[in-house]
């Protein structure tokens, strides 16, 4: 069964003082006014103004007037959230978020040493992010959908809600006579996120009305897997060297030398291949059996080669 918005409160500790990502929307309106009833004088605000619609500025005028009525500090800063080509929205909107809360962070609230940040995704959003991942037919790390809590940057954030329902948090704020704005976008369907909101969650609730507690703990369980696995890859690393060795790695089991592979190219370089890349690599440390084996494949946005015994990654444009 789902949380309770007072369960999921109860059970979040963070390092104080907190800062509340402010989009003005619901969730992000119920996790302000609950953090600022919790820490009183330990929560501020921070509104991230995208400059991608025209409703921007609405929206960061509710937010000050929300802060200002609650008595909350509010920093408001404006990004370039325009994605590139081939760059998904989305992506281009996280990254700038974070980006601003980094910012933020280190400059306008130094003074109080915000090390806490707080995000307002909730348990239909984790379901949201598993169909997606498994539309794209993710592996371990896309199922384990978004995490409770992490650290980036020398910040923390924390997903407080992640374990409940939109339904329950409206419910929440409309008990207390709390008003919040509705973001246009939400409800276009040219995002697949929008469409599985519109389409597949109501089919689902009807279908099967438990699946946001079913699904939510599957993602769990990927999570969980996924962290043994890169105790594992970390093992084997250390083992097998860095730049790593031909025929340590072949020593290893294939699925062992995907998982260790992956581990490498994307904690040494940011690099994450294709399935149809790393099977390549694979193939070709599979028949490295002599000096003159070359292998020189593109793996993410670089190429990985032999040079003598070991594996090495870089990207060609950065050399220019």
């Amino acid at each position: 069964m789902t949380a309770t918005l007072a369960d999921a409160m109860a059970a979040f500790t963070p390092t104080l003082p907190l800062a509340v990502a402010f989009s003005g929307g619901a969730d992000s309106t119920a996790l302000l006014l609950a953090c600022a009833e919790k820490w009183p004088g330990q929560v501020h605000a921070i509104h991230i103004h995208h400059g991608v619609q025209a409703a921007g500025d609405d929206f960061e005028r509710h937010c000050q007037a929300v802060c200002v009525r609650l008595g909350l500090p509010l920093v408001v800063k404006r990004v370039d959230a325009r994605h590139a080509s081939g760059q998904s929205p989305e992506d281009a909107a996280r990254r700038a978020r974070y980006k601003a809360f980094e910012a933020v962070a280190l400059v306008e609230y130094a003074q109080v040493a915000i090390k806490s940040i707080a995000l307002a995704q909730h348990a239909d959003d984790q379901v949201e992010t598993l169909l997606l991942a498994l539309s794209r037919g993710a592996g371990l790390p896309g199922m384990s959908a978004m995490p409770a809590s992490w650290r980036r940057a020398g910040l923390t954030y924390h997903r407080p809600l992640l374990g409940v329902a939109a339904s329950d948090i409206r419910r929440w704020l409309v008990g207390r006579g709390v008003a919040w704005i509705e973001d246009p976008t939400n409800v276009d369907e040219q995002f697949t996120r929008n469409r599985i909101r519109a389409r597949l969650l109501p089919a689902l609730d009807a279908t099967f009305p438990q699946f946001r507690d079913t699904f939510v703990r599957s993602a769990a369980h990927a999570a969980q897997a996924q962290a043994v696995l890169l105790d594992v890859a970390a093992q084997d690393l250390a083992h097998i060297g860095d730049p790593p060795a031909i025929t340590q790695l072949q020593a290893l089991s294939r699925p062992r030398q995907a998982n260790v592979l992956r581990h490498w190219l994307n904690t040494a370089f940011q690099a994450v291949p294709s399935t149809a890349q790393l099977a390549e690599l694979l193939d070709q440390i599979a028949v490295c059996t002599t000096r003159g084996h070359q292998i020189r494949i593109k793996v993410g946005t670089g190429l990985c080669e032999r040079r003598g015994a070991v594996l090495h990654w870089y990207n060609p444009a950065v050399l220019l």
